[in-house]
């Protein structure tokens, strides 16, 4: 294999070498086919690896991968992409409507079950590769012990080391045994933040010793498993690096992860496009330093002039000899290597046909409604629980959003009549919350879901506070993090189901496992987390 990396590498242009260390991602909406700019990306600047994004149905998607493997197909080498999405929930990420819904990490985390954490990873790898994805952003190795943190969430496992680690692993072995690559991100651990890298460049200052001890090991544990790919996070951790965040520190990404801990798979940054980095380097310097540091792919996500300027940044600094030979090509021979271990070139279409029967096929979804109903975590029960759907009660169902679906969901199992209420925001005003007391009252029983990203809006715990004074026996269920209760604790009732995370991305599968855990099925999760 060594012998047929260097003989592509030896009929590469500069060029051509560049392009396979730049990712480009797709800025058009969610039903276009691949654009002008996508086949300019991949035929004129040569790049080697594409990042989807938008909502599609099955064939769609599959028929979007195979328009851009026929692209490099279409190049002078020939070479086969890297295509990937951000796949943490499968391919229900890229096609919600038809693919196998999986509960969120922290939904396995709960389960405590390195078998379901096992079935995850296949159900997800088995349907993104059919859709013609050969890359997974995925699993989330973050240990996620800030409950403030806005960003990671139930993405995470949970708080404890050893579990985190433990899944890991376990995900990272049944991804790469369904052939698809697995990433454990965002190296060396996004958990223990209360700012979003999305929006701002955050920074923590434990100590080396705590960054050893608790956000390192799930990394490690992956390494062991032989992951084929990390991915860097935004964030300066002021232990290693006071000045540089991951991404663009060569103490993070080859002191630490290569030289220390030993990795020598594809260090693929995180999006560039994010303003931590943006907003302090510009996509072409960040470029240039990122590579520097010892990262193997740039995922240039962003407009497409930052696109553009992320390969000519980096073109110009091999061209000058800011960037050397001798890191190019290491690089360059990851990259082959693992095109070729993966058979990229002989595998780099899907039949859509196929892909249509196979992807979100009844038995993946069975399997996946039974990690959801063992996911939800029943935290309090004071004789409030189960409703009894037999009876002619009228129930009262209020949030701040998917009320919708608890609603239908709710109707499956309720004799009774059914009232919804759904606030105009995450931050219910007074005015509303005397709205949502008022239908309350005419209600036998209550539904409350809460849905939080980082600190519960005072809107939704007063709201809570208010719907208990009526006197209605309700149950809470949390639909985002699983903190919720620490502002209610008083209440009869609570639920975690770790459904949502800051994206809201549609996740039915656990909104109904919750419903049918209230009407009476019996719960399986214990948290991941300490409230």
């Amino acid at each position: 294999m060594d012998n047929r990396v260097a003989r592509i590498i030896e009929k590469m242009s500069d060029k051509e070498k560049i392009g396979q260390l730049v990712m480009a991602s797709n800025e058009h909406g969610d039903t276009e086919m691949p654009n002008e700019f996508i086949r300019e990306m991949i035929q004129d600047y040569f790049v080697g690896s594409m990042i989807v994004y938008g909502n599609r149905d099955v064939v769609s998607q599959a028929e979007y991968n195979n328009q851009v493997q026929e692209f490099a197909g279409e190049t002078r080498l020939n070479i086969p992409l890297f295509v990937t999405a951000d796949l943490e929930n499968g391919a229900a990420q890229r096609v919600p409507d038809d693919a196998t819904t999986l509960p969120r990490q922290m939904g396995i985390g709960a389960t405590n079950s390195l078998e379901h954490a096992k079935t995850y990873s296949q159900i997800a790898a088995r349907e993104v590769k059919a859709l013609g994805f050969n890359w997974s952003y995925s699993p989330d190795a973050d240990v996620n012990n800030n409950p403030l943190n806005p960003v990671i969430g139930v993405r995470s496992f949970g708080e404890k080391t050893d579990l985190v680690s433990r899944m890991t692993e376990i995900q990272v072995r049944g991804y790469q045994e369904e052939g698809v690559i697995a990433t454990a991100k965002h190296f060396p651990g996004h958990g223990d933040t209360e700012a979003d890298s999305h929006h701002e460049l955050p920074k923590v200052t434990y100590d080396m010793e705590e960054l050893k001890a608790v956000h390192l090991p799930p990394f490690q544990a992956a390494i062991k498993a032989g992951i084929d790919s990390i991915m860097t996070s935004h964030i300066i951790v002021e232990a290693i690096d006071s000045k540089l965040p991951a991404t663009l520190s060569k103490d993070v990404l080859t002191g630490l992860l290569r030289e220390e801990m030993g990795f020598d798979g594809l260090i693929v940054t995180d999006a560039m496009g994010m303003q931590a980095i943006d907003a302090n380097w510009g996509a072409g310097e960040a470029a240039v330093m990122s590579i520097q540091a010892g990262a193997d792919i740039v995922m240039a996500e962003g407009p497409t002039e930052d696109q553009i300027e992320t390969y000519e940044a980096l073109y110009e600094a091999y061209q000058s000899g800011k960037l050397t030979e001798e890191r190019v090509r290491s690089s360059l021979e990851r990259i082959l290597r693992k095109k070729l271990e993966y058979d990229l070139f002989n595998r780099r279409f899907v039949d859509t046909s196929e892909a249509k029967s196979f992807v979100g096929n009844p038995e993946h979804q069975k399997m996946a409604v039974q990690m959801a109903r063992d996911s939800i975590t029943l935290v309090k029960n004071e004789e409030v629980l189960p409703f009894n759907g037999k009876s002619e009660d009228t129930i009262f169902i209020a949030g701040v959003t998917y009320v919708d679906a608890i609603v239908n969901y709710t109707a499956q199992h309720n004799n009774g009549k059914v009232i919804a209420w759904q606030a105009d925001s995450h931050n219910p005003s007074d005015k509303e919350i005397r709205q949502a007391v008022n239908e309350a009252e005419k209600a036998d029983r209550i539904i409350m879901a809460t849905y939080s990203l980082a600190e519960l809006p005072s809107g939704q715990s007063q709201l809570v506070k208010e719907l208990l004074k009526t006197g209605r026996p309700m149950v809470v269920v949390s639909l985002g993090l699983p903190y919720d209760y620490k502002h209610f604790p008083e209440v009869d009732a609570y639920l975690a189901s770790y459904a949502l995370d800051n994206w809201q991305l549609k996740n039915l599968t656990s909104i109904q496992a919750a419903v049918d855990v209230v009407f009476g099925e019996t719960p399986g999760g214990k948290l991941p987390v300490t409230i």
